[in-house]
């Protein structure tokens, strides 16, 4: 079967489309495309995540979103072919994990505009039943890098860094997954004070200076300390996290520095328990030097790779996993990992839009 999966994630960057070929455990990508989010639309985005906006505001961009994912899987339909299915995460704009979570993007709309059946709203019925909603690309994981004598740790940095854990011959509910902390979307929110989209290559960070006194700051936050299942979004750093920081009036290449040291150093201290095997690295922050070189120096026990060396594009598994997860619904499978979202038991995952 060949699905489109459809992802958009908290850094907000754009909407990715992955053209996936399925057939049982057999999963290959033929295809990846990225449409960037206009200026007004992340603000929209943005707007919304505030939990003072009013539900019309909401409402409407549900509605159009569900246009904007509709255009991008077409573009990637014209590139790489017909698909049978979709699969589409759509935009969390409120994650309280274990309590509830909000993705807008209308299924109905995707639908309507391909005329191919869409699968939406993937995190509720794991919710429903007492898990976080969160991490299911742990499905994925297991189904990709699992390795019969080295264990695994695939590591996907975007907004919000999150892994999988998969020991040496697991099975399914030996897997651990949960989110590490903060990925790009702090560093992503500081370059955009100095006016660029993102820290490209790392030179801001590398620019800057360590402020050791924030960072051992940042890293008392208890939430490093708790045990999975956990998961984090932008409740957590988004603007009153970036408030935070710049009220400390250091440079914003220092901040920077600082926020990419964070995001290697949470990293770490999550992955150390686990001991020596590999980490399989996707997301947006591989193409960021800074964060890869600490990395590196802080977990030299671990060899790291990218997903890419895999067989699986960097910057595709995310948007691979939701057209994975929308073939298992569509065969009434269950997909999500308890052991990595913490649900009481295993659920099939989204709503079916034919």
């Amino acid at each position: 079967m060949r699905v489109a999966g459809v992802m958009s994630g908290t850094s907000l960057d754009g909407i990715d489309v992955a053209i996936v070929e399925i057939a049982g455990r057999h999963i290959e990508t033929i295809g990846f495309h990225s449409t960037p989010y206009s200026a007004p639309t992340r603000a929209a985005i943005l707007a919304v995540s505030d939990a003072t906006t009013h539900t019309s505001t909401i409402s409407r961009l549900n509605y159009q979103l569900g246009e904007l994912y509709a255009r991008a899987v077409q573009r990637a339909v014209r590139r790489f072919g017909p698909v049978q299915l979709i699969g589409c995460h759509g935009q969390t704009i409120y994650h309280e994990g274990a309590s509830n979570t909000l993705q807008i993007g209308e299924g109905a709309v995707i639908a309507e505009r391909t005329g191919v059946p869409v699968v939406s709203n993937f995190r509720a019925a794991d919710i429903a039943a007492g898990g976080q909603g969160a991490p299911l690309v742990p499905f994925l994981d297991y189904l990709l890098f699992g390795h019969r004598t080295r264990t695994r740790i695939a590591l996907n940095i975007g907004g919000i860094a999150n892994f999988t854990v998969i020991p040496a011959g697991a099975r399914p509910e030996d897997v651990v997954a949960f989110d590490t902390g903060p990925g790009n979307m702090v560093i992503d929110a500081l370059a955009r004070e100095l006016g660029q989209a993102y820290d490209r290559g790392g030179k801001i960070a590398q620019s800057g200076r360590l402020n050791r006194a924030l960072l051992d700051e940042l890293l008392a936050d208890p939430y490093y300390r708790r045990k999975p299942p956990k998961s984090a979004g932008r409740e957590q750093y988004g603007a009153a996290f970036l408030n935070r920081l710049k009220k400390t009036k250091l440079p914003i290449e220092d901040l920077i520095a600082t926020a990419t040291v964070l995001t290697a150093a949470t990293i770490a201290r999550a992955a150390r328990p686990f001991g020596a095997g590999d980490l399989i690295v996707s997301g947006g922050g591989v193409h960021n030097p800074s964060i890869m070189a600490h990395l590196s120096a802080l977990l030299p026990e671990l060899a790291i790779s990218r997903t890419t060396d895999h067989g699986v594009d960097a910057d595709a598994k995310e948007a691979v996993a939701f057209a994975v997860l929308a073939y298992e619904r569509w065969r009434g499978k269950p997909a999500n990992l308890p052991s990595a979202t913490g649900a009481r038991h295993a659920v099939i995952l989204g709503d079916l839009t034919i």
